[in-house]
């Protein structure tokens, strides 16, 4: 009787499945990639590399740091992420042009605390925003179920609302988007404590906006404290004192920010009964 062998998976075969879901190390190799897979899906949109991290499609600069992290988080769908990040962006631009009513938008209007380096990518002249401290600022976007787009001063003339309107309905949907959040509250060995959250839903960073942050924390951390918010999926809130638990995680924030996608600053905001204050050296 003949007997049936297994046949080995050669190289060139697992060599060929890497290339489908693994996206390049090397930054300059990483954006080649991502051009040529834009040229593939889009052939009809305009291309063009402009640096190491850095394209512009059609007129519009887009900076690819944030994706680049995105990937390096989770190497082995390299290839997935990257075609589902362009996917939902080509998205966002058409849905951006669409008139959209004051009415169906106002439910989804949140903030989002963003660096104020967000202006390499974004003009400023035409989003609707806030400065913030720290050298921040709040954008306001309309929070879509596959990704969120930036408001307009356009839109905004079109509604007949201000900015401080944009800034109600923003804080409003924030408080009831997730009224229940789970807090985890830990005690340092040597004295003080921290308070973390991690809803993973693009507004953990922004929760610092919360009008009820003060009154639900300030009874776990002993009065105000201090909230990180190194990266848009990260808030860690700990109190101001003693100074070693204060540096310890002062490291670990400037840590998270080198690493992790969308990052904001290494900076602490102070939380206080009357606001948020900034602790960015003038």
């Amino acid at each position: 009787m003949m007997s049936i062998r297994p046949i080995p998976i050669t190289g060139e075969t697992t060599d060929r499945k890497q290339e489908m879901t693994h996206m390049p190390r090397e930054p300059e190799a990483f954006s080649e990639q991502v051009v040529r897979i834009l040229r593939r899906h889009f052939p009809d949109r305009e291309v063009r590399l402009a640096g190491p991290m850095d394209l512009y499609l059609d007129s519009r600069h887009l900076g690819l740091e944030n994706l680049y992290r995105m990937v390096q988080s989770e190497p082995h769908r390299g290839v997935d992420i990257v075609e589902d990040f362009l996917d939902r962006l080509l998205e966002g631009d058409e849905l951006s042009h669409m008139p959209l009513p004051l009415s169906m938008a106002q439910g989804r209007i949140m903030p989002r605390i963003q660096p104020e380096s967000i202006f390499d990518q974004l003009d400023r002249e035409q989003v609707a925003y806030q400065p913030f401290v720290n050298q921040t600022v709040i954008l306001y976007v309309i929070d879509l179920p596959r990704m969120t787009v930036s408001i307009t001063l356009e839109q905004m003339m079109r509604w007949g609302v201000t900015i401080d309107d944009l800034d109600t309905y923003a804080r409003d949907n924030l408080a009831a988007y997730q009224p229940s959040l789970k807090i985890q509250v830990v005690e340092s060995p040597g004295g003080g404590r921290a308070a973390i959250f991690n809803m993973q839903d693009g507004y953990d960073a922004s929760r610092i906006l919360l009008s009820s942050l003060w009154r639900r924390l300030a009874p776990e951390l002993k009065g105000n404290f201090y909230v990180a918010a190194p990266a848009r999926d990260v808030f860690m809130a700990f109190s101001c004192s003693p100074e070693p638990l204060v540096a310890k995680l002062q490291q670990r924030v400037a840590q998270d920010y080198k690493r992790l996608p969308y990052p904001i600053c290494t900076d602490l905001f102070l939380v206080t009964q009357d606001g948020v204050a900034g602790t960015c050296a003038a």
